[in-house]
């Protein structure tokens, strides 16, 4: 009668010690699955937070440029002012009925005074010719119209502006449309080795 006793006290406790196992192993995954809830709702805030973050500098970078650069499209219509203008001086002094005369000189230094106080009043806004003349071939700053050959430049310099280039403080508002020199072609060097020549047999020869 003990034994039966004992044994059914024993199966009480391996019950209660099964179950007691059961309970800690179903808290323990309530713990792990809660560890995992956590950290996958700190993983969210973490990507939203830099999600913010990207959002915010778009935001301050777009707003910087739009206050540095927002009168870009206009201070590129305005260089049409200033072409317009050199066009006008540029006619006028190759006009021959003009040429020499009083009138001309004065409407060509008004014209002058109007250019200057132009890219005056550019620079004042950051809008700062690119000077050219002289300067290598810069792809960056520069767009190449022609070739001209010249027997003292290095080629690829800038030997004529055919259009002013501009930058509004770091950024190109228009390239200089330039002409860039190039070694003459040994058919022309021979052209002119021969004329050359010529001339000083004609030299000779009057001597």
């Amino acid at each position: 009668m003990e034994k039966e006793e004992n044994q059914s006290s024993h199966s009480e406790d391996n019950t209660e010690t099964i179950e007691n196992k059961n309970s800690d192993n179903a808290s323990q995954n309530k713990d792990l699955e809660h560890e995992d809830n956590v950290k996958e709702l700190e993983d969210k805030l973490a990507r939203a937070y830099a999600e913010i973050e990207n959002q915010r500098r778009r935001f301050e970078k777009e707003k910087d440029e739009a206050f540095d650069y927002g009168g870009f499209s206009l201070a590129r219509e305005t260089l049409s002012l200033v072409d317009n203008l050199e066009r006008s001086k540029f006619a006028l002094e190759n006009d021959e009925k003009l040429k020499n005369s009083e009138t001309l000189k004065k409407t060509v230094d008004h014209l002058n005074i109007i250019i200057r106080d132009m890219l005056s009043i550019l620079k004042k806004n950051n809008i700062e010719e690119i000077i050219s003349i002289d300067k290598k071939l810069d792809p960056n700053l520069h767009q190449a119209m022609m070739e001209v050959e010249d027997d003292y430049k290095e080629p690829g310099t800038i030997v004529q502006e055919i259009q002013k280039g501009f930058m509004m403080k770091e950024r190109l508002l228009r390239p200089s449309l330039v002409a860039v020199s190039k070694k003459p072609s040994k058919k022309d060097e021979n052209l002119k080795q021969n004329q050359k020549s010529e001339e000083n047999q004609s030299k000779s020869n009057e001597n």
